[in-house]
């Protein structure tokens, strides 16, 4: 029997990292919100990995940060170790990761949830979207009857819908960590007329910490406190818990092959498309067959938890074989297993059906983020739902969604690559992925984002007071050091060129460009008395703005380029049958995803430049008869 339960602005299902991030942004910009989780105590749940950040996971969460969102400060109040990855390369790919104390993150993320303005909590199974005669969203149903009400609905439904976990020759219904699958919102979603596909991701075994021999592992630290996710954070945590490196070896990859034909990988029991970046253990023996070894990080859970994570060795093979396998590893020998690796199949939206806003094409204020849209990871969702919650508030308002460019942001990055390109495996973000990373740093999110959240509502004025006292002391130090000159015999700078190696100065030279020198750095000339004393993050910015203007300066050209196509609009009601010269694949391909720009639809397979220069004479035409 159905009842009306409740109305509201906007309704969040799922609470995991996207639904966590869009509640929060709908309800701090004064939207009655309801979020519903199937299980209250899994809120912001971490069932894989208990990490996050890496190469463009990290540059997500700082721009998810910077644009007011809460992953990051939850992170920074919550973790066991951090560093910066990749501290060899370009300051382009640097790369923040934390180990986090799951059980810790998950409550701070919960009682943020319960203690937030505008937005309530309920635990509940959602089963249908309700959807009125104009394809318009009018709330959902519960399986209890529970009919709750409101003009926008954020699906954030993660592994969720139709979820089958797999080990070996053993499968059953559900969600990760022994949750309920959702079986009926998947044939209401289809009933709509919505295309779903099948993915596959899985998780290795959790380990007794006591029946490992640790001095058998290399210990992976973390940097010295002083690394932080959050613009916020002043102070660090003070931990620095270790992980531990392992390795595999040819008895344990012989076990595996000898068990490969029960693996449901190869059995063809499991059916859809893995996550290429993060493969089974089962993968790497068979694909890196020449390998010798591979890596598995031994990683803790907790600091209130005995529980192992064994990064690199997932795993859907028999729990016997995963126990015997795992004890032909070095430290291993005695491993005791508290829970079985497995894989999970969960049916996934095609996301080529969003707008570039997250909402569904063809249901007008129906939204998704996350896994939902065929992403893997917690950081890819969180970004996807911080930008639904926002733009289900624009669409209630009534405003322009808030889309982010690809030369604007990682997120940019993400949801431009899912709507334009779609997805055949679980999507993962990577540096590589970002034609202007250069400029896309995760040391600036704050720089290109903070004025865009402000401008939105998201950005606190404590926020945004940091943000304006870190600019000013950049521009003035930038100022200063142009302004500056020293001379050939300036004492304090023959001294400081003597000590670092560098060669004597010809003629005088501003400190701007005496910091061009690869070897000398800002702190070098606070030191000498030559500068005054910046912040931290202040002299990294300053550092990184000289040595690197010049190819910064040619990104920024190209920027200009691409922002130029953008700028070239196409009518969303464009009938591209009726375009003559266009090829029948780009016909075919510009009429399902129907791009916003002409620099969107260059980014669409089967697009070609031919194609391109067609659409700018056909809106050339249009705009002189206009």
């Amino acid at each position: 029997m159905s009842y009306e339960a409740g109305k509201y602005d906007c309704i969040v299902v799922g609470t995991g990292h996207a639904g966590c991030e869009a509640a929060l942004a709908a309800a701090r910009l004064g939207c009655k919100t309801l979020i519903l989780t199937l299980n209250m105590d899994n809120i912001a749940l971490m069932p894989c990995n208990p990490s996050i950040g890496g190469p463009g996971k990290g540059h997500l969460v700082r721009e998810i940060d910077a644009l007011g969102g809460e992953m990051g400060i939850n992170i920074d109040a919550t973790y066991l170790q951090i560093r910066m990855l990749n501290t060899g390369k370009g300051p382009a790919v640097y790369a923040l990761r934390a180990q986090i104390d799951k059980k810790a993150y998950q409550q701070r993320m919960t009682l943020v949830l319960q203690n937030q303005k505008n937005l309530h909590l309920h635990q509940a199974m959602v089963e249908k979207i309700l959807v009125d005669e104009h394809k318009n969203v009018r709330g959902i149903e519960t399986e209890t009857g529970a009919i709750y009400y409101a003009p926008t609905v954020i699906l954030c439904t993660g592994t969720y819908l139709k979820g089958e976990i797999i080990i070996g020759e053993i499968s059953y219904p559900g969600g990760p960590n022994g949750q309920r699958a959702a079986e009926k919102l998947v044939d209401n979603l289809k009933e709509l007329g919505l295309q779903l596909g099948r993915f596959k991701t899985g998780t290795p075994a959790r380990v007794h910490k006591q029946s490992l021999d640790l001095d058998q592992f290399i210990i992976q630290e973390g940097d010295p406190d002083g690394n932080f996710f959050s613009f916020l954070t002043e102070k660090g945590r003070g931990l620095n818990e270790p992980c531990y490196l392992g390795y595999t070896n040819e008895h344990t990859h012989q076990l595996i092959r000898d068990n490969l034909h029960r693996s449901p990988l190869y059995s063809g029991k499991i059916k859809g498309a893995g996550p290429r970046y993060c493969p089974s253990i089962e993968s790497k023996i068979v694909l890196f067959a020449d390998k010798e070894q591979h890596q598995v990080f031994v990683e803790p859970e907790g600091l209130n938890s005995m529980e192992m994570y064994l990064q690199g060795a997932s795993s859907s093979l028999p729990e016997e074989v995963q126990i015997s396998f795992l004890r032909t590893i070095k430290g291993m020998e005695n491993v005791q297993v508290l829970r079985t690796g497995y894989a999970i199949e969960y049916d996934y939206l095609v996301p080529t059906q969003l707008k570039p806003s997250l909402e569904v094409k063809s249901i007008g204020g129906l939204f998704c983020a996350g896994q939902i849209n065929g992403t893997s990871g917690y950081e890819e969702a969180a970004a996807q739902g911080l930008m639904a919650g926002i733009n289900a508030v624009m669409k209630l308002r009534g405003k322009e969604p808030f889309i982010l460019k690809r030369s604007e942001a990682y997120i940019g990055v993400l949801i431009d690559d899912l709507v334009t390109k779609g997805t055949d495996e679980p999507y993962r973000i990577m540096t590589s992925r970002a034609e202007y990373r250069l400029l896309l740093r995760q040391d600036n999110a704050d720089l290109r984002l903070t004025e865009k959240g402000w401008a939105i509502g998201l950005v606190t004025p404590e926020r945004y007071a940091r943000f304006k006292a870190k600019k000013e002391a950049l521009d003035q130090a930038l100022t200063m050091l142009k302004e500056t000159v020293v001379t050939p015999g300036t004492e304090k700078v023959v001294r400081l060129l003597e000590a670092k190696g560098s060669a004597p100065l010809r003629q005088g030279i501003s400190l701007y460009n005496l910091l061009k020198r690869p070897e000398l750095c800002y702190s070098d000339l606070v030191e000498l008395g030559l500068a005054e004393t910046v912040a931290h993050d202040v002299g990294r910015q300053i550092d990184i703005h000289i040595k690197y203007e010049g190819y910064i300066a040619k990104q920024l050209a190209q920027v200009e380029r691409f922002n130029k196509l953008e700028s070239k609009l196409l009518p969303p009601d464009l009938d591209y049958s009726q375009i003559r010269n266009l090829s029948v694949e780009a016909r075919q391909k510009l009429s399902e995803i129907r791009p916003v720009s002409v620099g969107q639809a260059g980014r669409i397979s089967g697009v070609s430049p031919a194609d391109l220069s067609v659409l700018l004479v056909y809106l050339e035409k249009a705009y002189r008869k206009n």
